[in-house]
């Protein structure tokens, strides 16, 4: 029998043998969860994080497991988003951990800490230096699961209505400053205000804070920092690749299939290798177009520099001695940090300082040959 009479028969009436669903696509529960963010919906880089990890979630389940994303103040305020997790409240958010140092300094670690890791350095302790199982032991306590969900990189050191110029110039500064290092100046005589990044143009414009920091010059462009401080320093030193983390609560991860749980932290992954990224396409050109608008781009002098980095390491030491869980994570990230410290000088350091010298002197050459 040729084809032709195969489907004549079928149209015919003749029984048809249905092909059969999937038997993972009929078990797949549908779940609908809230994820609140700690970023205004305007910073579509860094919420955006938030944002591609719901919807390659929705993707790889076929929209059965689906992640509402509400940006910062409209279901849960920026910093209540821990809170809200941990009762259940809410599902999940996605946010910076060191913005809770305030409920425990040991958060910072998830996130960031002044003169820690670079992205790099930071993603291997978290996925193959053992860094992800101690801070889930950590995490615990709070009723959440943390995943890294993405990284903005190295950010800049925040913009500044006076120069600084001495350790002396930080007395009384009022800084809107994340996490740990808020900790780190107020032992050099500043004054830290940590503000949601939607409330910091207004303070600062406004004069309540002398200076801000927030992301780089991507987000700084959107904030408009430039237009009411003109010093714009580097490098955020307290910051050299910060984590993001999906936050979710403990007992909602434990019910999701393996399968989701695998979906969810695949997103997260993959969210952490977009956002990074994009903040290094998109930086560049808008520090340029920074610099080009008036923006006068300041280095941090060695000098303040030193003393904020003795004042970290010091208070690094002086939390440990109160605070067991934060030794014990301080311990082991400063043993991983100091085996990368040395690798990156070798062959990660030179090569990059070699590279940025050959390119400041063939600069120099091409001006030297238009004059």
């Amino acid at each position: 029998m040729d084809r032709r009479s195969l489907i004549a028969r079928g149209l015919a009436g003749a029984p048809v043998v249905a092909l059969a669903t999937p038997a993972i696509a009929q078990t797949m529960p549908e779940l609908r969860w809230r994820c609140a963010s700690s970023f205004p919906k305007s910073l579509d880089t860094i919420y955006g994080a938030g944002e591609h990890v719901a919807k390659r979630v929705a993707a790889l389940t076929d929209n059965k497991f689906q992640i509402r994303m509400f940006a910062a103040g409209e279901i849960v305020p920026a910093f209540g988003t821990v809170d809200a997790v941990q009762q259940g409240t809410i599902e999940c958010s996605h946010t910076a951990s060191y913005y809770f140092v305030g409920k425990d300094p040991t958060f910072a670690f998830d996130g960031t800490i002044p003169f820690g890791m670079n992205f790099r350095q930071l993603n291997s302790w978290l996925n193959a230096g053992g860094g992800r199982e101690v801070m889930r032991e950590f995490f615990e306590s709070y009723n959440i699961v943390s995943i890294q969900a993405g990284n903005t990189g190295a950010q800049m050191g925040g913009w500044f209505r006076k120069e600084i110029r001495t350790v002396a110039d930080l007395q009384g500064l009022k800084f809107r400053i994340g996490g740990f290092a808020g900790n780190v100046i107020q032992k050099l005589g500043a004054v830290p205000q940590q503000i949601a990044g939607g409330d910091i143009y207004p303070a600062l414009e406004r004069g309540t804070i002398d200076a801000a920091e927030w992301v780089g010059p991507y987000d700084d462009e959107k904030l408009g920092f430039n237009r009411v401080a003109p010093y714009y320093y580097y490098p955020g030193w307290w910051e050299g690749g910060l984590n993001l983390a999906m936050h979710v609560n403990r007992a909602k991860y434990a019910e999701l299939p393996t399968l989701y749980k695998e979906v969810l932290e695949s997103a997260c992954r993959d969210a952490t290798i977009e956002t990074m990224a994009k903040y290094d396409a998109q930086n560049p050109p808008a520090l340029r177009r920074l610099v080009a608008g008036g923006a006068q781009l300041r280095a941090f002098p060695r000098e303040v520099m030193q003393a904020c980095y003795r004042a970290a390491m010091d208070l690094y030491e002086e939390t440990s001695a109160t605070n067991p869980r934060f030794k014990k994570v301080w311990d082991h990230f400063k043993a991983y940090r100091e085996t990368q410290l040395q690798w990156f000088r070798v062959a990660e350091n030179s090569y990059d300082s070699f590279v940025y010298l050959m390119q400041a002197t063939e600069q120099q050459a091409a001006a030297q040959q238009r004059r």
